[in-house]
């Protein structure tokens, strides 16, 4: 072991970086998509890795330092979930590259390959791949209750022997068997022989083996002729069958599990779509009306007592009346309080979907609407990145990894803008709430719907336009049984997302905020006014913003006030709120009488800009927020897995989808209004 074992290359750049002593002993967690593999690295490590009931949620390498008073210390490597070590993805290609180094040195301490007992045969697969690559490893089985409910058991102690491995059998989500995996890991990483050649049932130490047969090679070694590679394949197959003939026992009585019943109805053509269209509306329903009482008191603590308390202490030292008053109340308590007000918002959505998503039934809606995506030529696993789409563009197209051809991928990583993320939801809700009343979760529904369709007929034209030819591989998923969802993985899951949304808020929102608040306080040429003490419709910000809103006027909301939200939307569309809570915070009021509310200051500026037609002009707004580019961090995503060209040609392509849309919808709104 060399000192560079717990270091990771710089070539693997999502690889997160872990500190830990030269000569700490590394183990990589290799397996199957869905078999738990994320949920053990958290359960071992304490980390946060989002997992999820599809292939792909694991598209990078996690790393983190695993301590434990059995095993000492470990860095845990978390790889991405693969079928075998012969790539047919970037991200399969990832996990075959870091186990099966050509110098041994580099390679990890140990592996341990996850398999599921429902599916042992894949698991065992890949387990004699990695024998191959004369990796040390051992064998964790998972999904054990599962398996037993569909008349499956797996005999740890006949596996060990067939597989010449050791093997522990653990659950994941629950803890059981653990400290058994510890224990393991701890005397496999001890000094010695670690673990037995495996084949043909042979006991010899691996690397000192002196039996007649040919010890195990690795895969880039067993790669030769297609007559080679297809002898190696059939002893694999053979090897893998003769360890699950010994091992896993059925019973011939099994029936039906209620999952599997249950699954004919949520999978079924019709009535499975109608399902998911009837869940998610549930979701925002309940999202909208639970969060609103808690957005309500936020909102008035922050605009009332907060700003008072801290007025009251700039007054106290001497800085009332000053810029620094505006940039505290008006910019950041304005700013940034307004967007922590979405704070429960954020939380029960996320709560919900972390139910559906331990329930198993996200995978189900992933089959449900790629068959309608196939319907239309859409290649069918692409839909397993559009899916985390809608909780962030990011990760999505990072994602995208998962998915075989270079062509699918781009094709992808264009469209996942289009799904409509959690940040877009706290406007969504803003303005429904403000427009639309008891009616804004339909209308929150509504835009996820909208978002699916610009999704399917965006990549219907581009699959006819720019991306011809593409292959149409089917999805191929194993659908998690039903589950109770269990209130640790649900809290954990939750806190997870709600952490990004915040960090996001304390980073880039303030310093979107700043800035905003800067250009609010500048006078624009030829006004009158000092900094600090311009009024906001005489600033920098809105002379920039109303040279561009003239292109929104056919949209119906060509006003300053949404043309500079939307351009402060670039950089994130949280910052949309914190822009127009400061923008009508600062601004004078129109009249004695003028509301001072945030939403009444909406109506306002929108009835205005759509003369006399706001409904319309909302919804033309809401289209457009959803088309239009996301945010910064996804163009530098987009930008690291298919280039600055296709980025650029991507954002183009939303702009004028997104204009034309909310053109369209304001203009047909107004004539039937």
């Amino acid at each position: 072991m060399n000192d560079q074992r717990a270091a990771v290359p710089s070539c693997h750049a999502d690889v997160v970086a872990v500190d830990a002593p030269p000569g700490t002993p590394v183990v990589a967690l290799v397996g199957n998509p869905n078999v738990g593999k994320s949920t053990l690295f958290n359960r071992l490590t304490g980390s946060g890795r989002d997992v999820g009931n599809w292939p792909g949620t694991t598209v990078a390498v996690g790393r983190a330092l695993w301590t434990d008073e059995d095993l000492g210390q470990a860095v845990l490597l978390d790889l991405p979930g693969a079928v075998s070590l012969d790539p047919q993805s970037p991200d399969e290609e990832l996990t075959r590259d870091l186990v099966s180094r050509p110098d041994p040195r580099d390679r990890p301490d140990l592996v341990v390959v996850v398999a599921s007992a429902v599916h042992l045969a894949r698991g065992l697969y890949l387990l004699r791949q990695v024998l191959e690559a004369e990796v040390p490893c051992l064998l964790a089985v998972t999904m054990g209750d599962v398996a037993s409910r569909r008349g499956i058991t797996v005999d740890a102690d006949e596996l060990a022997a067939a597989a010449g491995v050791p093997v522990v059998v653990v659950d994941p989500r629950r803890g059981a068997g653990a400290r058994d995996l510890v224990r393991a890991v701890a005397l496999s990483l001890q000094p010695g022989p670690a673990g037995l050649c495996g084949v043909d049932g042979c006991t010899c130490p691996r690397g000192d083996c002196s039996c007649d047969h040919d010890p195990l090679a690795g895969p880039v070694a067993a790669a030769g002729t297609d007559d080679e590679a297809l002898a190696r394949a059939e002893e694999r197959f053979a090897w893998v069958a003769g360890a699950t003939a010994v091992s896993v026992h059925r019973r011939h009585d099994a029936r039906d599990t209620w999952s599997d019943r249950l699954d004919r109805v949520t999978t079924a053509p019709v009535v499975g779509p109608l399902v998911f269209l009837a869940v998610m509306w549930v979701v925002f329903q309940l999202t909208t009306t639970v969060a609103a009482p808690l957005q309500e008191w936020l909102d008035a603590l922050v605009s009332g007592p907060v700003s008072a308390a801290a007025t009251r202490l700039l007054d106290a030292v001497g800085l009332g009346g000053t810029w620094v008053q505006g940039l505290v109340v008006d910019g950041l308590i304005a700013g940034v309080g307004m967007l922590l007000t979405f704070v429960p918002l954020m939380a029960v959505m996320f709560a919900l979907l972390s139910l559906l998503e331990d329930s198993g039934y996200l995978a189900r809606a992933a089959v449900v609407t790629d068959r309608s995506m196939r319907a239309i030529g859409l290649p069918g696993r692409a839909f397993l990145p559009l899916v985390v789409g809608f909780g962030c563009n990011v990760p999505a197209i990072s994602g995208t990894r998962v998915l075989p051809d270079a062509r699918q991928r781009l094709l992808t990583v264009l469209l996942v803008p289009f799904t409509s993320c959690t940040a877009r939801l706290t406007v969504y809700v803003l303005v429904a709430t403000t427009f639309f009343g008891d009616r804004a979760g339909t209308v929150v529904f509504a835009m996820y719907v909208v978002s699916i369709l610009f999704v399917i007929v965006v990549g219907r034209l581009l699959r006819s336009t720019l991306l011809r030819r593409m292959p149409d591989d089917p999805l191929v998923l194993d659908l998690p049984p039903y589950q109770l969802p269990m209130l640790r993985l649900v809290a954990a899951g939750s806190w997870r997302r709600l952490r990004g949304f915040l960090r996001t808020a304390s980073g880039i929102i303030v310093v979107t905020v700043i800035v905003v608040w800067a250009l609010s306080a500048t006078p624009a040429p030829g006004s009158s006014g000092t900094f600090g003490q311009v009024p906001v419709q005489d600033s920098v910000y809105a002379a920039t913003a109303g040279a561009v809103a003239p292109v929104f006027d056919p949209a119906g909301f060509g006003s300053w006030e949404s043309t500079s939200a939307l351009m402060v939307g670039f950089v994130a569309k949280e910052a949309i709120i914190s822009s127009w809570a400061q923008t009508f915070a600062t601004a004078e009021p129109q009249a004695a009488d003028t509301p001072g509310s945030l939403g009444d200051a909406l109506q306002i500026s929108f009835t205005e800009s759509s003369g006399g037609y706001p409904i319309p002009a909302v919804l033309a707004f809401l289209v457009f927020l959803l088309a239009y580019t996301p945010c910064v961090a996804t163009l530098a995503a987009q930008r690291r897995e298919v280039g600055l060209r296709w980025t650029l040609t991507g954002v183009g392509i939303q702009l004028v989808i997104a204009w034309t849309v909310a053109v369209v919808v304001f203009q047909v709104g107004r004539l039937i209004a």
